[in-house]
């Protein structure tokens, strides 16, 4: 005899409990990456965004998922060059609200249900607005405009565990307090982190799946961040626990999932992919060239996960991807900044419970007023002006709560530039701001015998717009939300001493396949240091020419080497960096550091990003 329908959606609804499945999870044997389908060329079997399976054999159920990711506290809108979508203004909490409403909406008229869910990077790096507060107005503000559920991503991990585990249950923090003064109640919605596990209980740290229900047909959600987060948050605030890997975690409660019935599953993870060129369209990508961590995922994944929300790299695609059964899953990702919403609808059988259909399509979160000619208004190059009716009410007011809090700190002057100050790389891999930071991080622990700083350009999160004036300064003015807004991690600055042979180690370490590194990152140095690279040279050999104002650095020699404490723990995969002695540190943090350096004296011009000679 079957089971009764009510009896069978009280099952699902304990499973989607985290107590259950984590005990139910905890007897089951490790899943193992499926085979990949075989295809003599990976990019024949891409299709078209709009993917229809087989046909319903009981009617069909309409649904409706808005997704975003990688929103790093972005409550104002983008500034500088990162205002726009391809020419578009767009983001903002308020406006991101309104767009979720309108596009809710739309889906209700069509007869859909609507879930909003995330893939990770809602909180860290972020501006002064969310971070001054530890990101609590963040995680408010995705309560406020209907979130329900999201994987966890690396920035969640910035401050450590314990802390996202607060953000997730509330409470005070345990230094600051509740510094608005009304509490702190944590998120409404769920956070899902199936693949970060205990090392005391062998168990996730929160949720690893969760069950919604639409027109009666159980949807299941699993979240993972990308198995490489250890190499690029701080290594101190994750000793105790383990980063699984997000193909054999996801088939894993994938198929609990399909134990208990659920059939139709979505994959929420923090890692993604990039197409190359760039899409010329606004939120529209054919996944042309497409490659990136994400195409061996949904090539490993089982064939319920029918759509797969990404993120990471910050760009925005969506399109389709074979899986470990050569058919399709939908791939999307909105960009960064809450700047774009990810509109997917759907449809399931009734009677199977499977997807029978998926489409997706990327909708500008715009924000600003056109001319008359359909261009748009701008009181000075970059700065839009914001359109009113575009505005939720609701969000703008608890945004309002903490910008008027954070504006006497972020507003303040503490420096002039005399031009932009850009992080966008050169082709030799520095930056112009790179140089800035470094040079800044140098002068701040002179005093500590600091011949060299070093500083990793993942840190660097903005640019510094010699017009911007977002609490009314005058141009070339840079204020302290600015500057944060630059380095916005509270990184500590700290003083190790290296031998020369030590230094040259670490700079080989910028480069794959030397000493456990994974990827190429060039790290941008301070005034005075110059070497070359050849990055087509045999690991460990790359780097050539290493001097210090000129004199070639002796191997025997000590020097003293300023970076954060990130590098100095070994993110980023630095572990050469971690191996210094007299360790010591600055009052303080690095955006202090900068604040110091721009506050100085003269107006600090753009680094000249010509340190380092790339020779291949």
């Amino acid at each position: 005899m079957s089971q009764p329908r009510s009896r069978g959606r009280a099952a699902l609804r304990h499973l989607a409990a985290p107590a259950l499945a984590l005990a139910v999870v905890a007897t089951l044997p490790a899943a193992t990456r499926p085979a990949p389908a075989p295809a003599a060329d990976p990019w024949a079997a891409l299709a078209p965004v709009s993917v229809s399976y087989a046909k319903p054999l009981g009617g069909e159920v309409k649904g409706n998922f808005l997704s975003y990711n990688d929103f790093h506290g972005a409550i104002d809108p983008p500034g500088g060059s990162g205002a726009t979508v391809n020419g578009t203004p767009a983001g903002g909490v308020e406006y991101l609200a309104t767009w979720l409403k309108k596009l809710r909406a739309e889906a209700k008229a069509e007869g859909r249900t609507s879930t909003t869910v995330g893939a990770g990077d809602l909180i860290g790096a972020s501006p002064l607005v969310s971070a001054a507060f530890h990101d609590e107005p963040t995680i408010e503000l995705m309560d406020e405009i209907g979130l329900q559920v999201s994987s966890v991503g690396n920035h969640e991990f910035d401050e450590g565990v314990n802390e996202l585990i607060r953000l997730n249950k509330g409470g005070c923090h345990p230094v600051d307090g509740c510094q608005d003064g009304d509490g702190f109640a944590g998120a409404k919605f769920t956070y899902l982190a199936a693949n970060t596990v205990s090392k005391k209980t062998g168990l996730p740290i929160l949720p690893p799946v969760d069950i919604k229900f639409v027109g009666g047909v159980p949807v299941g959600f699993v979240g993972v961040t990308l198995e490489g987060t250890p190499g690029i948050v701080n290594p101190a605030g994750i000793t105790s626990v383990t980063f699984k890997d997000e193909v054999e975690t996801a088939n894993k409660w994938g198929g609990l999932l399909k134990l208990f019935g659920v059939k139709a599953m979505v994959l929420l993870v923090h890692e993604g992919g990039a197409q190359s060129p760039p899409p010329s369209t606004p939120g529209v990508s054919d996944c042309a060239n497409f490659s990136g961590p994400i195409v061996d995922i949904v090539r490993g994944l089982r064939p319920e996960f029918g759509l797969v929300v990404s993120g990471h790299t910050h760009r925005f695609y969506s399109c389709s991807l074979p899986n470990s059964a050569g058919q399709q899953s939908v791939v999307t990702s909105a960009g960064t900044n809450g700047q774009l919403v990810t509109d997917v609808d759907y449809s399931l059988d009734r009677r199977s419970g499977r997807f029978t259909g998926i489409s997706a399509r990327n909708v500008v979160v715009e924000n600003g007023v056109r001319n008359a000619d359909g261009t748009w208004q701008q009181s000075s190059p970059g700065v839009f002006a914001r359109n009113p009716e575009l505005v939720d009410a609701r969000a703008k007011a608890l945004a309002d709560k903490y910008r008027t809090a954070v504006a006497p700190i972020a507003n303040r002057v503490v420096g002039k530039i005399s031009a932009d100050i850009v992080r966008d790389v050169r082709p030799n891999g520095e930056s112009p701001l790179g140089d800035v930071i470094a040079d800044a991080q140098l002068a701040y622990t002179a005093g500590d015998g600091a011949q060299i700083a070093l500083m990793n350009p993942g840190g660097v999160r903005a640019s510094l717009s010699y017009g911007a004036s977002v609490g009314g300064e005058a141009p070339g003015e840079v204020t302290y939300g600015e500057a944060f807004s630059v380095q916005p991690f509270n990184n500590l600055v700290v003083t190790q001493t290296f031998t020369g042979a030590q230094l040259k180690n670490v700079l080989e370490q910028q480069f794959p396949g030397f000493n456990g590194q994974t990827a190429q990152r060039i790290l941008q140095v301070s005034a005075g240091l110059t070497y070359s690279y050849d990055s087509t040279a045999p690991a460990g050999s790359r780097v050539s020419a290493l001097a210090l104002n000129g004199t070639p650095i002796d191997p025997a020699a000590s020097y003293r080497v300023t970076t954060n404490d990130f590098l100095a723990n070994g993110g980023d995969g630095f572990t050469e960096l971690a191996g210094g002695a007299g360790r010591t540190t600055a009052p303080g943090f690095d955006v202090d550091a900068l604040v110091s350096y721009v506050g100085a004296g003269a107006p600090v011009a753009p680094g000249p990003a010509d340190r380092i000679t790339r020779l291949g």
